[in-house]
C-alpha cells in the first residue's frame, strides 16, 4: 500500500484525474491536487476532505517546481500531452521524482522517448509514458503474450469496446494530434512509424473476439500508442491495432455525449475486450483481458505503476514503456479486482482475426 506517501496528480480535476485521485487513495496514498483552475481545485478538495491543492501551469515552470514540492512522484492526467508532457516531466527531473502519465497521444508519447531518455537515465527518475488503458494495457498484454519469445513477426492489439464516449480531454488531444500529422495516417510497419497520405476510408475486417462480445466489424489501422510503447522495447516489425467501427462512429460523431456514471465507482456502462495476438512464424500466442470503463481502468493502471516504481519493483531506469519497466505478468495480475484475463494460449495458423 502506499503508506502515507503523497504522490502529485496533475490535472486532478479532470475526468481521468478523478479516478486516479480516488484509486490513490484507496490504495494509502496521499493525492496532492494539481492544476491551473484554482476554483475547480477547491472544488475536488471540498470533496476529498484533508487533501491539499496547489495551482500550477505547464506555462509556469518555477509554479510547477513548487507545487511538486513534498511528492514523493507525480501523476499527469492533464491533455493535450503534446502540451503539457514535457513541461510537467522538466519539473519531475529537477525535483528528482518518478514521472507516469495517461497519454494515448501517439506523438506526444513519442516526444517523451525521444526527448527525455538519456536524461532520466542519468538523473535515474523513471519516467513511464502511457501508463493507461491506450498504450500501457497493449504493452502489458503484448508482453505477456510473448513470453519466452524475444522476437516476433507481428503483434495486434484488437479493441472491442461496446462504445465509445469520449471526455473533452480526447478530443482535445485528438484535435492537437490531426494537427501534428496534417491529414496524414500513421502505422507501425517495417520496424518503424511511418506518416502516409490515403484517399480511402480504413479498412475494416472482421475480428472474432471471444464471447460475450463475438464476432465484431474492426477498422483496420486505426492506429493507438501502443506502436509507440511496444516496439520501443521488443523486436517486432509489425505493430497493428485495430477498432470497433461502432466505437470508432461514436468517437467521430459530433453530438456524442461525454460518459455517464451507471454505478458507485462513477464508471460508465462501457465495456472492453482487448484482443492480443503475436506472431512469430505460424505460431501465434494471444492474451485477452476485459473490462468496463477505459478511462475508469487508466486509475488502477497509474497508480500501480506509481506504487511498483517507488517500492523498487522495476526492470529499467529512465524512459519506459510498461511493458519493459515491470514485471508484465505479475502487474496484470495485480489487477484483477480491475481486469478480466485469459490465460496465453498458443495456437498454430496464420490466419489472425477473421
Amino acid at each position: 500500500m502506499g503508506s502515507g506517501q503523497s504522490v502529485a496528480v496533475f490535472g486532478a480535476y479532470g475526468h481521468t484525474g478523478r479516478f486516479v485521485v480516488t484509486e490513490l487513495r484507496d490504495r494509502g496514498f496521499v493525492p496532492l491536487l494539481l492544476g491551473r483552475d484554482a476554483g475547480k481545485l477547491q472544488a475536488l478538495a471540498a470533496s476529498h476532505p484533508g487533501l491539499e491543492y496547489r495551482v500550477a501551469s505547464v506555462d509556469d515552470p518555477a509554479s510547477l517546481d513548487q507545487a511538486l514540492k513534498g511528492a514523493a512522484a507525480v501523476i499527469n492526467c492533464a491533455g493535450p500531452f503534446a502540451l503539457t508532457a514535457a513541461p510537467v516531466i522538466e519539473a519531475a527531473l529537477r525535483t528528482g521524482i518518478p514521472y507516469v502519465d495517461v497519454a494515448a497521444e501517439i506523438e506526444a508519447n513519442l516526444d517523451t522517448f525521444t526527448q527525455f531518455t538519456d536524461r532520466a537515465r542519468t538523473a535515474g527518475v523513471a519516467v513511464v509514458p502511457a501508463m493507461a488503458f491506450f498504450g500501457g494495457l497493449g504493452d502489458l498484454l503484448v508482453t505477456t503474450a510473448m513470453g519466452d519469445w524475444t522476437v516476433a513477426d507481428e503483434a495486434h492489439v484488437a479493441y472491442g469496446l461496446s462504445s465509445w464516449h469520449p471526455t473533452a480531454g480526447t478530443l482535445a488531444a485528438g484535435a492537437v494530434s490531426r494537427e501534428r500529422r496534417d491529414g496524414h495516417r500513421v502505422r507501425f510497419t517495417g520496424g518503424r512509424l511511418e506518416y502516409y497520405l490515403d484517399e480511402y476510408d480504413l479498412p475494416t475486417l472482421e475480428w472474432d473476439f471471444p464471447a460475450p462480445m463475438g464476432r465484431r466489424t474492426v477498422l483496420g489501422e486505426f492506429t493507438m500508442a501502443d506502436v509507440v510503447t511496444v516496439p520501443s522495447h521488443l523486436s517486432i516489425p509489425e505493430v497493428r491495432t485495430y477498432m470497433t467501427t461502432d466505437a470508432a462512429k461514436d468517437l467521430a460523431a459530433p453530438d456524442t455525449s461525454a460518459p455517464t456514471a451507471v454505478d458507485e465507482l462513477g464508471r460508465s456502462a462501457q465495456t472492453f475486450t482487448v484482443d492480443v495476438i503475436v506472431r512469430s512464424g505460424d505460431t501465434q500466442r494471444r492474451v485477452v483481458a476485459s473490462g468496463q470503463d477505459i478511462y475508469a481502468i487508466s486509475a488502477p493502471l497509474a497508480v500501480e505503476a506509481v506504487r511498483r516504481i517507488l517500492g523498487s519493483q522495476t526492470r529499467a531506469s529512465g524512459v519506459a514503456s510498461a511493458g519493459e519497466i515491470f514485471d508484465a505478468p505479475d502487474f496484470l495480475r495485480a489487477l484483477s479486482a480491475h481486469i478480466s484475463l485469459e490465460p496465453r494460449h498458443e495456437s498454430r495458423g496464420m490466419a489472425v482475426g477473421a
